[in-house]
């Protein structure tokens, strides 16, 4: 088929065409190559990929680029945390007004399967364990206790500490920063498409993505990059509150497996799916372990912490091997060993 991948410069969306094209798929490759993501990364797609170069927002652009698509993966968006309440505009206005674009031209063109890169900040905190109430929603981590020192979420009725839990893909949605928002907005917009055309949505709620080719010195780096671009300079990596946060790594080939198996196979419906791969690290061990891969400084612990971050976050990917018979291939040593040698 005939796979049209928006934002298929970036990182991720690197390796999605090259699986698409792996699996004889034909790919259209759609990317503004804003410089704020793309600074000094020069890429030359596969020479059979056919190239549209403008912002998802071009409607023009779009209903050229759908010409005898059969599927959409959109992955075009603004990443990251974001710096400050500034940044809200292009959050809302290059996700959530792009999206909208996206989907209308869709219905123009009459295509109607598409795979939407999600992510799990859609969760906020997720879920933590009480050992009074439960499985509960953790409240929000506010200003004042961030600044002594206080990183785990309390439970929102009695204030304990909590225990962490896997979050499903039904954990409820509890965004909390601008990247998180947008990311719900583009799920509901989704959603909204496929109720009014009959389409299909397959939501990858990726987890935290690492890998070779990953942004590595511009504001959308993730924390595995950031720690290497230290470590390549011969400093100790930085790492913010306790080094306690947990996550689930997953390497990008298998993030974009996961991703063109639902293109191929999720054909009807609005489905949501976490991809991750299951086992939980904290952001200090991430940093340890390539300060040995790289014989590197050990990290330092810094006390930092930023509002928008979410203390712990962690994927039950269930659905995602179930449904689509997906597994996760890269062990996170093999991972490591690989990002730090590109």
């Amino acid at each position: 088929m005939k796979v049209l991948v928006t934002g298929g410069a970036g990182f991720i969306g690197q390796h999605i065409v090259r699986e698409l094209l792996g699996r004889g798929h034909q790919v259209c490759l759609m990317d503004s190559l804003r410089g704020d993501v793309h600074a000094g990364r020069a890429w030359l797609p596969p020479a059979d990929v056919e190239i549209v170069k403008a912002d998802v927002r071009d409607a023009d652009a779009l209903d050229q680029a759908l010409q005898g698509v059969d599927a959409v993966v959109h992955l075009a968006a603004k990443v990251g945390l974001g710096v400050d309440v500034q940044d809200l505009p292009d959050y809302a206005s290059s996700n959530d007004a792009g999206t909208a674009e996206l989907l209308a031209a869709m219905a123009r063109a009459k295509v109607t399967r598409l795979t939407l890169a999600s992510s799990m900040v859609v969760y906020g905190e997720g879920l933590g364990r009480c050992p009074i109430h439960g499985a509960t929603v953790p409240a929000p981590r506010t200003e004042a206790a961030l600044a002594e020192g206080q990183f785990e979420p309390p439970c929102p009725r009695c204030g304990k500490p909590l225990e962490t839990a896997f979050v499903s893909e039904d954990t409820p949605f509890d965004p909390r920063n601008a990247y998180a928002s947008s990311k719900v907005a583009q799920e509901f917009y989704a959603s909204n498409w496929a109720r009014v055309t009959g389409g299909s949505v397959a939501a990858m709620r990726y987890h935290n993505v690492y890998g070779p080719g990953m942004p590595r010195d511009t504001p959308y780096a993730g924390v595995a990059a950031i720690f290497t671009s230290a470590l390549r300079r011969g400093e100790a990596p930085k790492v913010f509150e306790d080094g306690g946060q947990r996550r689930d790594f997953v390497h990008v080939r298998d993030v974009a497996a996961a991703t063109v198996q639902a293109c191929e196979q999720h054909l009807s419906g609005v489905r949501a799916f976490n991809v991750g791969s299951g086992t939980p690290r904290t952001v200090g061990d991430m940093a340890r372990a390539l300060s040995r891969t790289l014989n590197g400084p050990i990290p330092i612990v810094t006390g930092q912490y930023r509002l928008g971050d979410v203390r712990h976050i962690t994927a039950d990917s269930t659905r995602l091997k179930r449904e689509l018979d997906w597994n996760p291939r890269v062990s996170f040593e093999d991972g490591l060993a690989e990002l730090t040698a590109s």
